[in-house]
């Protein structure tokens, strides 16, 4: 909402070489605001403008942009100077911008960045994406267990510079096992001659280095965490993973969800920011086996057009039938798919959720097949006989494309799969399919 205001203030500045103004610029707003304000600038001058900054303010800024334009903007650099902003920017962001750069440019870059850092982008890269070492940062705040309170503050005086944040403070031993948990907050409050072994909570909670990003965002949110430690299999406390980043977890998780759940392959990037191609491709190969699902549907009534051919207003009631199921299932997979997201719901619970799921879905089915017998007596003016095909049909397939709807997203979670790959358009093309065989057959039964 600043854009449209201080753009053509700042392109003046640019104009003018005004770098006391552009120095200014850089440091009145919130980093998040002057990167929104930047966003409108080409490459080149965002630099320009962001040189008038301090080294740090410059990370500040550049962490703010979006990954494709952060990795637009490292374009414009010199190795020296990249190495240099990659060196002060924080841990988890740095490695993020990493991992969208050709391997081969890494390696080129990693021989001219700090020792210290470089040690850290290595471990830091060769955790499985998604897992909680993904997205931790080492720049956490510890001490040991021996120390006074006034010690320990004094030493996380000197730390506080270099750290993410300083409110949780880990107690680990010389093996950098955790051992402990303090906060600032009961570090203040404490004597200043008390030992933090007496004071200390012991009872961690913690997740482990290769827990997947999502099962941590959980855990944060249930303890209502600032920040949770990660260790490693021999309890090594490895790095913190912060609010911040699992909010940016959900964000992604909840996105992803969202894109399956309409039959569209994740999208890595914004809409506006993915490439026309990529967008084409992550829409297409679901649009295509939708379609082929589709001429399986049209197979099924091809096998029943003797049937249709002697009781034609059959055809009339199918888009009912059809449309009935796959909405049903639909519901269902949206419910489940989002309580399981949210841990209210696990994979075992199969049967509960296929009895709960058959009793609604039976409610559903008997008020939508009134409807339709109702609306095939009196509207269509059909015989009863022919309004019990529709309403029994209705009910059948209502109840089928609930219990699926809820059964198909566990099964595939249990398989170690997204259940959101169970999407709605997909819960609809399947049900069409038996809706068919379940109308025909029905119709078959009951009009000999």
């Amino acid at each position: 909402m600043y854009s449209p205001l201080i753009l053509p203030d700042l392109r003046l500045m640019l104009a003018e070489n005004d770098s006391q103004g552009l120095a200014e610029f850089c440091e009145v707003f919130y980093p998040a605001v002057t990167a929104e304000i930047l966003e409108g600038l080409e490459n080149a001058d965002i630099w320009r403008v962001l040189d008038n900054g301090p080294l740090a303010r410059q990370v500040e800024i550049f962490e703010f942009f979006s990954l494709p334009r952060q990795v637009e903007l490292v374009g414009e650099l010199n190795r020296t100077r990249l190495s240099r902003l990659l060196e002060e920017m924080s841990p988890d962001d740095r490695v993020d911008l990493l991992t969208r750069l050709k391997p081969s440019h890494v390696e080129a870059l990693l021989p001219s960045i700090a020792q210290a850092e470089r040690s850290d982008i290595r471990k830091l890269l060769s955790y499985p994406e998604e897992s909680a070492g993904s997205i931790m940062t080492t720049e956490y705040a510890s001490l040991p267990a021996e120390v006074t309170v006034s010690d320990a503050i004094d030493r996380l005086r000197r730390q506080a510079p270099d750290r993410e944040t300083i409110y949780y403070v880990y107690i680990v031993d010389s093996g950098r096992r955790l051992q402990g948990l303090i906060s600032l907050r009961e570090l203040i409050l404490a004597k200043p001659d008390a030992v933090l072994t007496d004071i200390m909570r012991r009872d961690v909670i913690s997740v482990r280095v290769d827990d997947d990003q999502e099962f941590v965002a959980q855990e944060l949110a249930r303890y209502d965490f600032i920040a949770i430690p990660v260790v490693d299999k021999q309890n090594s406390l490895v790095g913190i993973v912060t609010h911040d980043d699992v909010l940016d977890v959900l964000r992604e998780e909840a996105t992803e969800d969202a894109h399956l759940l309409g039959a569209v392959s994740p999208l890595e990037d914004s809409y506006l920011e993915t490439p026309l191609k990529t967008l084409v491709w992550k829409r297409g190969v679901w649009l295509l086996f939708l379609a082929a699902v589709s001429l399986l549907t049209a197979n099924v009534l091809l096998q029943y057009e003797n049937i249709s051919q002697q009781h034609v207003w059959l055809v009339l009631f199918l888009p009912l039938v059809l449309a009935s199921g796959g909405n049903a299932g639909s519901q269902s997979a949206t419910l489940i798919i989002r309580a399981m997201a949210l841990g209210e719901i696990s994979g075992n619970e199969n049967m509960r959720l296929a009895r709960r799921e058959f009793l609604v879905g039976g409610i559903l089915g008997l008020s939508l097949a009134t409807v339709g017998y109702l609306a095939a007596t009196t509207w269509f003016g059909l015989p009863s006989s022919h309004g019990s095909v529709v309403a029994l049909t209705v009910l059948l397939v209502v109840v089928m494309g609930t219990v699926s709807g809820s059964l198909l997203p566990l099964r595939f979670h249990k398989l170690g799969m997204g259940p959101a790959l169970m999407s709605n358009p997909l819960i609809a093309a399947l049900v069409d399919v038996l809706g068919v065989v379940i109308y025909y057959n029905v119709a078959v039964t009951l009009l000999k």
